[in-house]
């Protein structure tokens, strides 16, 4: 897994071809609950499958992030992977995009990211 500083206030994670061998998930859970100034993109191009942990682990960051008021963006998913999304009626809870650059455009069309006083 690779974990990178889009900018100051976004990470940029790549995930590897099997996520469910290893903790990836629950570290960035970890990074994200310990510096709660970062929206998360996940990047899924090199994920081949992915089991209930690996959703279970999705959920938690997204909620971990909906209560810091960031965003949690999903890109570059394969069709076999965004089926199980799909399948398992959990497509409607992330947020997709095609690639880093289509999620980061997304992350600044976010309304609570915007001036809330105004």
């Amino acid at each position: 897994m690779g974990i990178q500083n889009f900018s100051e206030d976004v990470l940029y994670v790549t995930l590897p071809k099997q996520p469910h061998l290893s903790n990836e998930l629950e570290r960035i859970n970890e990074i994200a609950g310990n510096s709660p100034a970062y929206d998360v993109v996940v990047d899924f191009s090199k994920v081949k499958i992915l089991t209930s942990a690996s959703v279970c682990n999705l959920m938690i960051l997204k909620e971990l992030l909906n209560g810091l008021e960031h965003q949690l963006v999903l890109c570059s998913v394969s069709a076999q992977v965004r089926n199980i999304f799909a399948v398992t009626g959990l497509e409607g809870l992330f947020e997709f995009a095609n690639d880093k650059f289509g999620a980061l455009e997304s992350m600044q069309r976010v309304p609570y990211l915007q001036d809330k006083t105004g």
